[in-house]
């Protein structure tokens, strides 16, 4: 018997995947409806398989992988969500997620999905899989003359926050988008400021956009 712990902030939601899963007769689904929750079911039972949504209250999907497998490195975790991943793929992977299946998906898509998270294989939508993952984007800079005076190198993090700055994002609604802490985005700021030679937000914007880092989509004008 397969033993599935799926986590799920909405209990019609929930249950109606629990309800699709265990028409195969060789899986059973135990259901909570918080991270906390997941945890301290964790403590008194053990799953083979985890399917997290990503977008809940107080613990994230995001966050409640990361201390999962923390705690566990072979823990098997499935994002399941209805959410453009796009944004979030790379600290998803980072995080130790096993693959994502979207709340669209059919019955038998979701089974297939499982049983290829427990056989050791990736689970990725075809357009995730098809964006090449790139740890750094490296540029050098220029002078008047043409002459490279250094390189810069933004990590795939930091580009994100590039981008929701531009788009006028707060620090503090950056955090909540990007499902990190506050202090992080200010640390990660303060890094990307050293390394384009920049003092403040729109000095940033402007030479992010003049080396490519950001495009006019995303930029929020002010009148």
């Amino acid at each position: 018997m397969i033993r599935v712990l799926l986590v799920d902030d909405h209990p019609s939601v929930g249950e109606g995947t629990r309800h699709m899963i265990e028409q195969d007769p060789d899986i059973k689904v135990t259901i909570v409806f918080s991270g906390m929750e997941a945890l301290n079911k964790l403590e008194q039972e053990s799953f083979d398989l985890m399917l997290f949504d990503l977008n809940m209250p107080v613990i994230s999907g995001l966050e409640l992988t990361k201390r999962v497998t923390l705690a566990n490195a072979d823990a098997i975790v499935l994002i399941y969500t209805g959410y453009d991943l796009a944004s979030h793929y790379n600290m998803l992977m980072d995080s130790g997620v096993s693959g994502f299946i979207s709340k669209a998906a059919t019955r038998e898509q979701l089974v297939t999905a499982i049983r290829c998270a427990l056989r050791g294989e990736a689970v990725v939508p075809v357009h995730l899989l098809k964006q090449l993952r790139r740890s750094e984007v490296r540029f050098q800079q220029t002078d008047g003359n043409g002459k490279t005076v250094e390189e810069v190198s933004i990590n795939e993090k930091e580009q994100l926050i590039l981008r929701e700055v531009a788009s006028g994002g707060s620090n503090k609604e950056i955090a909540a988008k990007l499902f990190i802490s506050q202090r992080t985005v200010e640390y990660n700021l303060t890094r990307i400021f050293e390394k384009l030679g920049v003092r403040s937000r729109s000095e940033a914007i402007v030479e992010a956009n003049r080396l490519g880092l950001i495009n006019e989509r995303d930029l929020t004008y002010n009148s």
